[in-house]
């Protein structure tokens, strides 16, 4: 068998160690990195990978698509899909900012411990227009789950809801305007006391649930915080947090979540190596972690 080669397409302009230290990890044994790659420029890249070799031999070459900026990192995905042709083509995974995995990694997590009854159980989102956060509440929306999407700006939270039901039918998803201090008298605080799951999915050191709003969610059977990086972005958890029981809800910081993440990640790895047709987005990633155990 020819070596596995993967071919790291990166948008920012120097490509992520963080990426190809597990690609290396998960069993690629050559890494070509590119920084600064655009659907204008993505097209040669691919090319190379198509062309080299044949038949069977193709699973031996794959893509990963990354950088900071998902938008441009799904643009370029979607050039590398266009690219390909009939049975000439190579696995590929999708997965900027490590916003699918992650993503992915906090619903699996959740659903270990939501008591799903008749009606939708209900979630809110914290940091819901940014990377993860807008691939949460589209994974949760494809659950069932009746979605809340909270951000600082009311106009993006609604924008990134309105985005996830054109692409979730039937999708159930709002956006609010939130802030780390909650009032109880607020709208906010209204949702965060009918939810059932509470993640938080902002940016390092943003604090986004304080102590009253712990409070306010008295109902929620699960917290997540993705933050690794204090402050913590809901009062009261650590990154180490993982199932650890606070009350009638368990807690899970970053790196209680960051397990499954990383296992998903080698094995999506593994995946692009293995199927040559492979195009791994979020709901793959989720499926592909829930088939894991």
């Amino acid at each position: 068998m020819p070596k596995r080669i993967l071919i790291q397409l990166d948008c920012d302009p120097q490509p992520s160690t963080f990426d190809a230290i597990v690609a290396v990890d998960a069993g690629a044994e050559v890494l070509l990195r590119h920084g600064g790659v655009t659907p204008e420029t993505v097209v040669p890249l691919v090319h190379g990978a198509m062309f080299t070799r044949g038949g069977a031999d193709l699973t031996s070459t794959a893509i990963f698509v990354g950088g900071s900026d998902v938008a441009a990192a799904e643009a370029v995905a979607a050039a590398v899909r266009a690219t390909f042709f009939g049975p000439v083509r190579v696995g590929v995974l999708v997965d900027p900012s490590g916003a699918n995995t992650t993503a992915a990694a906090a619903v699996i997590v959740a659903f270990r411990h939501l008591s799903l009854g008749r009606d939708p159980a209900q979630a809110v989102v914290l940091g819901g227009t940014g990377p993860v956060g807008q691939r949460l509440g589209r994974l949760l929306a494809g659950k069932g789950l009746r979605v809340t999407l909270g951000s600082r700006s009311l106009e993006r939270a609604e924008a990134a809801a309105k985005t996830v039901r054109e692409q979730v039918p039937g999708a159930q998803i709002a956006g609010i305007e939130s802030h780390s201090t909650v009032r109880l008298d607020s709208s906010l605080a209204s949702v965060l006391a009918a939810a059932d799951l509470v993640i938080a999915a902002g940016a390092a050191r943003a604090s986004l649930l304080d102590a009253t709003g712990r409070t306010a969610a008295a109902k929620a059977q699960v917290f997540i915080d993705l933050n690794a990086v204090l402050p913590a972005g809901i009062h009261g958890i650590v990154a180490s947090d993982k199932g650890r029981a606070d009350g009638p809800a368990v807690c899970y910081g970053a790196l209680g979540v960051g397990g499954t993440k990383m296992k998903i990640h080698r094995a999506a790895i593994e995946r692009i190596f293995q199927d040559s047709s492979a195009h791994l987005d979020a709901e793959d990633l989720l499926a592909l972690g829930e088939s894991l155990g």
